[in-house]
């Protein structure tokens, strides 16, 4: 047991020296191979052999000269044939060797194919039964409603698929510590479940690896290494880069790590969230050498990389709670700012709800004006300014662990263990205060014992030799800020900084201001998509309710929003920045845009009675072009395709507002080839001499002679209608791109 405080990287003791070895060793070129095949390195296009691993003559029986000496016709025209397509579609090619059959895997490094041959006899199979549940396998991955089910599953299906004795899903924090979150193991073992492993026993190098080599085997830890022959590679002279190739060996340190583990055999799958590796699959075998199939290994990583491809939508999932409240209070927030804009400290600490309500936090700083007020639990007056500054100075204004970054900042654990702090222009800011979390850490051994040895060379890295459970305690750190927490807590200093240099102006520049807040800068990319927005304002109102939005989804689905409050100027404007950020809350987490406008619905009903407005969200799928259409009051989207221009009236909603139960349909189209959507605002069309109809079958005419380029589009549009500017005029464009 040990009382400390907040955990750094665990290697405090290690001789620099020994870690910056551990850096340099190379181990994606060790110069040799595991034992359980054969490594062949040709040319091209003659496949004639210029290394090779010093087992090779012996596993064919005769030195090899080029592959046609031991490939047969048909099994080499599928090779030439697989290297022409660029190896998308080679791997394993079954070949015999010596009458046994033998997996051949290929890939190119260093400017040669590198090819490897892995016997079939002596792998265990899970056999086709396990392959044909694979579907009913993915299945459970995608059904999984949080990240410990879904880790769950991957262990046990793992487990199950390639028979190792212990199958642990291992996640790696911000310091690249891991903590096993979920495991399947035999009966009689001890159980891994919620122990840490410090960041040294995965040295950086081999995480690199890890990030780009989704696989990783050693089916004897044991073995004895087969070097390649020659050494270095005969056109660059240097040792071949074996970082691709399955039969690579491994660092005689991780070996040993693995020794006074226990573990005779040992597999590893990458989990990567977004491009950056989030955590392994470690699977563990302790009664002997175990090798899995090749197509065993392969359905595997193929279950690794599905639940990579769901870890995002998990995490965000188990960190929806919350959400919609910080949204809600984000809202209010933000229109007492627009109401009140020469009071800013005093609403946001004296109001019905203050910037501590905004997110959980046992105090808060408010400086306005170079005025400071403190809500809550926080340090003492004078610390605060010093302590901010010292953070930003640090490049940790949000952080969970305020003596890491501020050693000097210690004594303040009681209040100020963790610190969000956003500037809010000058020396101004918003800074919130968590106190100190107290929390244990079971760790698999000591994770501060030195880990090196002396050897000819100078100390290097030793692995731990212990592995019990220690537990230490954890001081001087607090709950992590949430990402959610942290977007408001910015999304609130935004308003204040655009507030502040204005509260001084007149009422009209104060709106000016709010309403830029609810339009966005640019369109964020979407894949496949091509996007254009417009924006109009009214020469009789400095802001009216018009605004549009773009929130990504989870699965890469993407919301585009256009919508329109009753009436004008500051009111509106207010109206508005609540409606935007409510909606946005509900299409996190709704079904689809006809439930969120469902849910925007309930809010106005309960928390704005007699506010008005309409709104009409697109939901994209990038992959597939499916639009999903759901409209409340909204004037109908246009669709354009090689037949015509269509409006799409189906399912059409009453205005939020109107009803307190509206239940809002959906309607759904696809895009493909030149075909394009146009959401518009009433000032487009509602203002011509001849009425609605005849705006409407205007625009349709526009719109079908325009370009299919957004932007184009857009400019056509604007420039055939010339709209009056008695109203503000919002334009969205989509197309495929």
């Amino acid at each position: 047991m040990s009382d400390r405080s907040p955990p750094d990287a665990a290697l405090r003791t290690v001789p620099e020296e020994a870690l910056l070895r551990c850096a340099d060793e190379p181990i994606a070129i060790p110069g040799a191979v595991q034992p359980h095949g054969v490594l062949l390195a040709v040319t091209e296009p003659d496949l004639a052999v210029v290394m090779a691993s010093a087992n090779a003559t012996g596993f064919f029986g005769r030195p090899v000269d080029a592959l046609d000496q031991v490939l047969g016709d048909a099994d080499l025209a599928r090779l030439t044939d697989g290297l022409a397509e660029g190896l998308t579609e080679v791997d394993p090619i079954r070949v015999q060797v010596a009458g046994e059959p033998v997996d051949l895997v290929v890939h190119r490094a260093d400017g040669l194919l590198l090819t490897e041959w892995e016997p079939v006899p002596g792998a265990e199979q899970a056999g086709a039964a396990w392959h044909r549940r694979l579907p009913t396998v993915l299945q459970r991955l995608s059904a999984a409603a949080t990240l410990d089910d879904l880790t769950e599953v991957l262990a046990r299906d793992v487990r199950a698929l390639t028979g190792f004795d212990r199958v642990m899903v291992y996640r790696f924090d911000a310091e690249w510590n891991g903590e096993v979150v979920a495991e399947d193991r035999r009966a009689d073992l001890e159980p891994f479940f919620g122990l840490h492993y410090p960041a040294s026993d995965i040295p950086a190098q081999a995480r690199a690896l890890y990030a780009t080599n989704w696989m990783r085997l050693i089916p004897d830890a044991a073995y004895r290494r087969v070097p390649l022959e020659p050494a270095a590679h005969p056109l660059t002279g240097r040792p071949l880069d074996l970082s691709g190739a399955m039969l690579r060996s491994v660092s005689p340190v991780h070996l040993e790590y693995l020794a006074n583990m226990g573990v005779r055999a040992s597999m590893s799958i990458s989990l990567i969230d977004r491009g950056r590796l989030w955590g392994l699959i470690a699977c563990h075998h302790y009664a002997g050498a175990h090798r899995p199939a090749y197509a065993d290994r392969t359905a595997a990583e193929f279950l690794g990389r599905t639940a990579s491809l769901l870890l995002h939508t998990k995490v965000a999932a188990g960190e929806q709670s919350g959400v919609v409240e910080v949204a809600q209070r984000q809202a209010q927030l933000a229109a007492v700012v627009g109401r009140t804009p020469r009071e800013l400290a005093a609403v946001l600490t004296d109001g019905p709800v203050t910037a501590l309500d905004l997110i959980p936090a046992g105090g808060v700083a408010v400086r306005i004006n170079r005025q400071l007020r403190l809500l809550g639990r926080t340090p003492p007056a004078e610390r605060v300014g010093p302590l901010v500054s010292a953070l930003l100075a640090a490049g940790a204004p949000v952080t969970d662990a305020v003596s890491r970054a501020v050693p000097s900042a210690a004594d303040l654990a009681g209040t100020a263990s963790g610190a969000l702090v956003v500037p809010v222009g000058g020396d101004d800011f918003l800074a919130w205060f968590r106190p100190e979390t107290v929390r244990e850490v079971a760790w698999a051994g000591n994770p501060h014992l030195s880990k090196t040895t002396q050897t000819d060379d100078g100390p290097r890295l030793s692995p731990r030799r212990s592995f019990d459970a220690w537990s230490e305690t954890v001081r001087e750190t607090a709950q992590p800020w949430r990402e959610h927490e942290v977007a408001a807590a910015r999304t609130l200093a935004a308003a204040l900084t655009d507030a502040a240099l204005s509260w001084a102006a007149e009422d009209n520049r104060l709106a000016t201001a709010l309403q830029r807040t609810l339009l966005l800068e640019e369109l964020p990319t979407v894949p496949g998509f091509a996007l254009a927005a417009r924006y109009l304002a009214s020469a009789e109102d400095v802001v009216g309710g018009d605004w549009y939005d773009l929130v990504p989804l989870p699965g890469g689905r993407v919301s585009i929003v256009l919508g329109d409050v009753a009436g004008h100027g500051l009111a509106a404007a207010s109206i508005t920045a609540q409606l935007r950020h409510a909606l946005r809350a509900h299409l996190l987490r709704a079904s689809g845009p006809g439930v969120a406008l469902d849910g925007l619905n309930e809010v106005i009903a309960a928390l704005l009675p007699g506010e008005m407005a309409t709104a009409v969200v697109v939901e994209l799928d990038p992959a597939t072009g499916e639009v999903v259409v759901a409209n409340a009051g909204h004037l109908p989207v246009l669709h354009v395709t090689s037949t015509g221009t269509h409006l799409l009236a189906e399912g059409r909603g009453p205005a939020l507002g109107l009803l307190d139960a509206a239940g809002y349909r959906e309607t759904r189209v696809r895009l493909a080839g030149a075909d394009r959507l146009l959401l518009y605002s009433d000032g487009l069309v509602e203002r011509g001499r001849n009425g609605l109809a005849a705006g409407l079958e205007a625009l349709r005419e526009v719109v079908r002679l325009a370009p299919a380029e957004p932007q184009a589009l857009l400019d056509a549009v604007l420039t055939a209608i010339d709209p009056p500017d008695i109203d503000d005029v919002t334009l969205v464009g989509i197309a495929r791109s």
